[in-house]
This record gives structure tokens, C-alpha cells and sequence, in this order.
């Protein structure tokens, strides 16, 4: 059964006013000068920690007890529910869950704040902060627990809960993400769509599972990116290491370095790698460069896999295609694995690729956000004969060009250089445009074209697809 704890302060409510005038009250009670205001920017940690900061040691069991006393009421009227935060709980219902709310502030005043904005869970935790919040989600039973503070992805880390972040406290979402949030919203009101897409995956996951287990053994196409990667270590988890061989393929369309890291990959994982030399380029199909060039690609990769498959005894070859390739219609690649007997595990769960780097980086695979690495063939316009010089020629043109992009500071994650003929025609994020083309410096690193130009649109996988006239005729 699903169980989904919440944390409170600055996650389920905004009690930053009723805070700060039981602070100003304790603060004239006392005496004692608290600077109420910086109280409330760092939400997130036990009283008696932040009275720490304004109190000897000796005074803060009475400071506390006065304070507590003051808030009982001052929530009541400062406090306001976050954004979302009634859709989260009934998004939870919805999907036939349970919430909980695991808090560091006492279980009472949880509840009292709760009462107050109209918030019912089926059960507070409170006096709890950090790996403590873990012991009482390991107690419940919760796979998924929500918080605004660092402390917070400690103590769902700490109960193997997913750890979902929001960056509604004191916490940036650059922090967040760096502390080990699988996922950080902006607030509440994206938790519901999230939630629905989160278990449309994991369905689908269970879905992948058992597919792979049905196989028995197989021999995965690996290249190294994100959808095989993860492939991989499904089939890992499934029937075990000695059920599957990872077969890689090197040839002139392997770009530089991809080789390596997916030696490594299969490496950490403890399953066998092997490499097989393909000849794409002996096939006149592959070398003219036509709309089909991919059916002859993945055609001799096939003919090529296959025996090896057989030989290590495996029952199956899977590939890493996905739901979304599937979906976007022109992959003759597709039809030529699908005539010699693969299996596309990935597609048939409808798995999306945003659904695997997400499922990827909630198991810690390197490769979650790995940028698409399609071969060196795909940037060459569809016409022009495919030669290993050419695919050189791009190799090195998106490599120095990667370099100088990085070195200038900007960051780019996807980056192409298409082979127009004469022309390098050079795409990267969208959002990077602008400050790219300011740079025309940083495009003179291209070298052995006659011509360079930045496209207006930006990257996007299959973007020489758009040149072909009909493209039916490749189907």
C-alpha cells in the first residue's frame, strides 16, 4: 500500500508569521533580544537548536516550554496551508495511499498547526529530525517522503524512501538536488501530476520486470547510453549478472570516448562485456545515405549480435528502444531489429525517456542524464555518402566544439554538429541560443568545414529527418 509522509514547517504550511510573533512574545517575556525575522528564514530544524542560537544552555528547556506556550495560539491564526498542499493529500487518497506528516516540531503543536488550515493525515509523527524522520517512515511503511529541508532527503535516504524535494523553505533547489532529491518541485501544486506519473512508472517497471524474467537470458545491445544503460541493469535486477552479456559495437560511427564509459558501466554492474567489431560501411545501403540508412545500420548490428548471442547461450537480444521511438514514427532502424527477432523490452512497457532517466537516477545509474549520443552517421544530411573520414570529421568538430562551449562557461548538455556537405550546421539547447550566438568566436573551434552556422532552433533529436521529401518511401 502506498504511504507518503510529508514534512510540515514551510512543506505543508507556511507558519513563518505565527513563528515569528511566539519568538517576539518569547523575546519580551524574556528579555532576551531574538531577531524573530532571521528565525523564520531558516525554518526547518528543532526549537531547541535555533534557541540555542539566542539562549544559554541552561535556559532553553524553560524557553522552549514558554515559547510552546505562546505558539499554541499564534498558529492558530498565522498559520496558512502551502500551495497545493490539500491536492497532495488528496492526490495520495486518490491513488489509494495514506499520508502521514513527520515533523521536528512537537506532535501536539503538528497537530494543532494541521487542525488549524484543514489538513487531516492519518498520522502525525513529531519531535523527530533528520534520520529520526527515517525511523518513524521505516515504522509506517512510507516509500515516499516530502520535505523543503536537507534534513529531510537525510531522513528518507536514511528509510529507502524516495526522497522528493520542495523549494518552498530556506533550502534552494540547486541544494536540493545536490543533497540527493530525486525530484525537486517548485511547490506542492506540481506534486499531484508528479505523483500520477511517478506510479504510471513504477507500474511500468513491474511491467518491464516481468518481461525480462519471462526472457530468461539476454544479451542487451549496449551502447552505452541512457536507455541501454538502464536496460541493462533491469535485466541485472531481474534474472541476475550470469543471465546477461552486454555486447557493444565499435566501429567509425562510435563517437570518441563512449567506449570507455561503457566499459565502466558494465563494470560497476558485475556483468560481462563484450565488444564485436561491426562493418556498417561495407554496406552500400549504410554508405549512400538514404532515408534508410538506419534499417542497414541496425541491420548489420543485428547480424553481427546475434552469434555472439547464441555463443554466450542467451535466449533473446533486447534492444534499448523506447516508448517515445516508437512513437515518432520514421525508425526503419526499428523494423530492421524487430525482423530478426529482437525484443524491445523498454518500447513494450511504455516506458518514455523521461520516465528512464527518472527511474534511472532513483537507482543511482551514472548514465541518468547522460545527453542522447545517437551514432556520428545521424549528422550527416541525408545524400552524401557516409565515409569514415566524414564521421572523423564530426567527431573532432563536436568534441573541440564541446570544449570551447565548457571552457567559455557555458553549459551545454546537447550538442550536435550536422554535416551539411561544406556547411557544419551546429545545434545546442535552446536556451543556450542566444548566448552562443553572441559568441561566434567559439564556433571558429569547428574546423575542416568551409562554412559554420548556428541553427535558429536549437537541438532536437532527428533534426535531418525535416530535410527528407518523403520519407514514407524509407517506412
Amino acid at each position: 500500500m502506498l504511504t507518503v509522509g510529508f514534512d510540515l514547517d514551510m512543506t505543508l504550511i507556511d507558519s513563518r508569521a505565527g513563528v515569528k510573533a511566539a519568538m517576539e512574545a518569547l523575546s519580551a517575556k524574556t528579555g532576551v533580544h531574538i531577531d524573530a525575522d532571521l528565525v523564520v528564514s531558516r525554518l526547518g530544524p528543532p526549537l531547541e537548536t535555533e534557541l540555542a542560537r539566542w539562549f544559554p544552555s541552561w535556559e532553553i528547556e524553560s524557553a522552549a516550554a514558554a515559547y510552546r506556550a505562546s505558539y499554541a495560539t499564534t498558529c492558530l491564526t498565522g498559520t496558512t496551508a502551502m500551495p497545493g498542499a490539500h491536492a497532495a493529500f488528496e492526490a495520495v487518497r486518490a491513488a489509494g495511499g495514506t499520508v502521514i506528516v513527520v515533523t521536528a516540531k512537537s506532535t501536539e503543536l503538528a497537530k494543532v498547526c494541521l487542525e488549524a488550515v484543514g489538513l487531516h493525515a492519518d498520522a502525525v509523527e513529531g519531535w523527530l529530525f533528520s534520520e529520526g524522520k527515517g525511523e518513524a517512515l521505516i515504522e509506517h511503511g512510507a516509500s515516499i517522503y516530502v520535505g523543503d529541508h536537507t534534513a529531510d532527503i537525510e531522513g528518507a535516504t536514511f528509510a529507502h524512501a524516495l526522497p522528493v524535494a520542495v523549494a518552498t523553505g530556506p533550502i534552494a533547489a540547486d541544494v536540493l538536488a545536490a543533497a540527493g532529491a530525486a525530484v525537486v518541485l517548485t511547490s506542492l501544486e506540481e506534486f499531484g501530476p508528479w505523483l500520477d506519473g511517478h506510479l504510471d512508472a513504477q507500474r511500468r517497471l513491474v511491467t518491464l520486470e516481468t518481461q525480462l524474467r519471462e526472457l530468461g537470458s539476454v544479451a542487451v545491445a549496449f551502447s552505452g547510453g541512457a536507455d541501454s544503460a538502464f536496460l541493462l541493469a533491469a535485466a541485472v535486477r531481474a534474472v541476475g549478472p550470469e543471465q546477461v552479456v552486454a555486447v557493444t559495437a565499435v566501429s567509425p560511427s562510435l563517437a570518441a570516448g563512449e567506449l570507455d564509459q561503457a566499459v565502466a558501466f558494465a563494470r560497476d554492474l558485475g556483468v560481462r562485456h563484450e565488444t564485436v567489431t561491426t562493418d556498417e560501411l561495407a554496406r552500400g545501403g549504410y554508405r549512400a545515405n538514404e532515408g534508410d540508412r538506419c534499417y542497414h545500420c541496425k541491420s548489420e548490428l543485428l547480424d553481427t549480435l546475434l552469434p555472439v548471442a547464441r555463443g554466450h547461450g542467451m535466449a533473446h537480444v533486447v534492444t534499448g528502444t523506447n516508448a517515445d521511438d516508437v512513437a515518432g514514427g520514421f525508425r526503419p532502424g526499428i523494423r530492421a531489429a524487430a525482423e530478426r527477432g529482437a525484443v524491445t523490452p523498454l518500447a513494450d512497457a511504455g516506458l518514455s525517456k523521461r520516465a528512464i532517466r527518472t527511474l534511472s537516477q532513483q537507482w543511482g545509474l551514472a548514465t541518468w542524464a547522460k545527453p542522447a549520443a545517437a551514432c556520428l552517421s545521424s549528422r550527416v544530411a541525408f545524400g552524401i555518402e557516409i565515409t569514415p573520414a566524414r564521421l572523423a570529421r564530426v567527431d573532432r568538430a563536436e568534441a573541440a566544439l564541446r570544449s570551447a562551449l565548457t571552457g567559455a562557461g557555458i553549459p551545454v548538455q546537447n550538442l550536435r554538429v550536422r554535416d551539411l556537405g561544406d556547411t557544419a550546421r551546429v545545434e545546442v539547447d535552446a536556451e543556450l541560443l542566444a548566448e552562443v550566438h553572441e559568441r561566434p568566436d567559439l564556433l571558429a573551434a569547428i574546423e575542416g568545414f568551409a562554412a559554420v552556422e548556428l541553427d535558429p532552433v536549437g537541438f532536437r533529436s532527428g533534426s535531418m529527418n525535416e530535410l527528407l521529401t518523403d520519407p514514407e518511401r524509407f517506412r
